[in-house]
């Protein structure tokens, strides 16, 4: 299994549900074959022509969620840097640009890295701490294909903890591989950062970086013990030692006369084994993984706009099912007749399971919100007897009563009709919320649960408050 193969097997979407079968279409076929895999000729074949094809499945992605009418526009303001993003991630992949970002701490030599990997100075490795102030891209122009970005990052050590992972979640969201770099051991910093980076499906590199300060067992013991540490996080193939600067040696030669004469040497950067790793990855699964990280801003995007939809749905919602509640109060509070009580009441209900109806996209039938009030009215007369019962008394007393006493005996029965609309009214959210589903306990657990979340008492309260100013202010 190759590192795309690996990201996809944990990433549920559809965008990569096709591009997982097209792999799987392929290594199935392979498989049968005499030679491996991930070692047979056609492998880069595949990785040219089904990369571009992933890539254009990304950009479809990508499209539908930028041009999507049903995106409310406050929630598209709400989410307007997120959608800038993704229009520079569509004229990325658009392009078949491939982006490389480095994440370490301070003084790791992750600009001095960058800058042996290009050829030239273009990042800034000043001996102060904390220069690399915020993300520098540069071009890998050595590599044959071009197109290959990388892109410096201020040291993980710099910030707190909550900032730290919210930076290094942006670093990755960017990123199509991560050259993760150490100068030492691992510390708990460091490997708090590296599980952020490595729980957001990239690629990941671990350099071992300024080895030229170490003996050869020393290297060794390093690499065990980091390669031990990492277990889980990141494959073995995937640890590359390296030294990013050029180091002054100095050596004592002693001729046949036993003269001793100090020479100094220049030893260069020790890169190649980071460049060979890094071309095989760009080279082999470097569109599929552009492709991948693309749909994966697209995905996360797409969960926050459907997040912000249902929040601004529920605040419609809530508000609208408010204004229900004082008319149905009004209706019946107003009302001297108690059959006339009824009526307004259940045509106040079923219109309001309506509108509810469209706020959630999720149309109803007058016919269809009665069936639905029957069902909650059903549930409430089980669990919530007595304020039926409440409701025909109060109805019966407003005919018996008159001048102001009306107006109070009128707004108790109006809060109770106020309350049952807002016990209607959220069971019903609820069931449109749910995609018209009232979940595994059915109808009864869904209007309870209901139920138990509202005070009653200070629900009637604030009801017969708010009537009570709106009689008295249209008397």
């Amino acid at each position: 299994m190759n590192r795309a193969q690996k990201i996809l097997s944990n990433w549920h979407s559809n965008s990569a549900t096709v591009i997982n079968k097209n792999y799987h279409q392929f290594f199935d076929k392979k498989s049968s074959s005499s030679k491996h895999p991930e070692e047979s000729e056609d492998l880069d074949t595949y990785n040219n022509t089904h990369g571009d094809d992933h890539l254009s499945i990304a950009k479809e992605s990508l499209n539908t969620l930028l041009h999507d009418k049903r995106v409310p526009k406050q929630v598209r303001e709400s989410l307007q840097d997120d959608f800038q993003q993704v229009e520079k991630m569509l004229e990325k992949i658009e392009h078949e640009h491939i982006h490389i970002s480095v994440l370490g701490r301070v003084s790791v030599g992750k600009s001095s890295l960058l800058n042996a990997l290009v050829g030239k100075e273009e990042f800034s490795t000043s001996p102060l701490h904390g220069e690399t102030r915020n993300s520098n891209f540069a071009h890998w122009q050595e590599y044959e294909e071009g197109g290959v970005y990388f892109i410096d990052t201020p040291g993980i050590n710099e910030v707190e903890g909550e900032q730290r992972a919210k930076m290094a979640h942006e670093v990755a969201a960017r990123s199509d591989v991560i050259l993760f770099v150490l100068d030492g051991d691992i510390t708990d910093t460091e490997y708090q950062a590296l599980k952020q980076v490595v729980s957001e499906s990239r690629p990941v590199v671990l350099v071992l970086n300024k080895i030229d300060r170490y003996t050869q067992k020393e290297k060794q013991i390093l690499l065990d013990n980091l390669s031990l540490r990492v277990t889980g996080l990141v494959d073995a193939e995937n640890i590359i030692l390296a030294s990013s600067t050029t180091v002054q040696k100095h050596y004592i030669i002693v001729d046949d006369q036993g003269n001793e004469t100090e020479t100094t040497k220049e030893v260069p950067p020790d890169i190649e084994d980071l460049k060979s790793c890094l071309w095989s990855i760009v080279k082999g699964e470097g569109k599929t993984l552009a492709a991948i990280n693309a749909s994966l801003f697209a995905g996360h995007l797409s969960d926050q706009v459907s997040h912000r939809m249902m929040a601004v749905r529920k605040d419609v919602a809530d508000k609208l099912i408010h204004t229900y509640c004082i008319s149905k109060g009004i209706a019946v509070a107003v009302n001297p007749i108690p059959i006339a009580d009824l009526m307004a009441a259940a045509l106040v209900d079923v219109t309001l399971i309506v509108h509810l109806s469209k706020v959630y996209g999720l149309p109803l039938s007058q016919s269809e919100a009665g069936q639905l009030i029957k069902t909650i009215a059903g549930q409430m007369i089980l669990l919530l007897g007595t304020i039926w019962t409440i409701n025909f008394l109060s109805s019966a007393l407003k005919l018996g009563t008159g001048g102001l006493s009306t107006i109070f005996t009128a707004s108790a029965q109006g809060a109770v009709a106020y309350y049952s609309t807002l016990v209607v009214g959220k069971a019903a959210q609820k069931y449109l919320r749910q995609g018209k589903s009232w979940g595994e306990g059915g109808a009864k657990e869904a209007v309870r649960s209901i139920l138990d979340s509202l005070d009653r008492d200070s629900i009637l309260k604030q009801a017969k408050d708010d009537i009570m100013v709106r009689l008295k202010a249209g008397m």
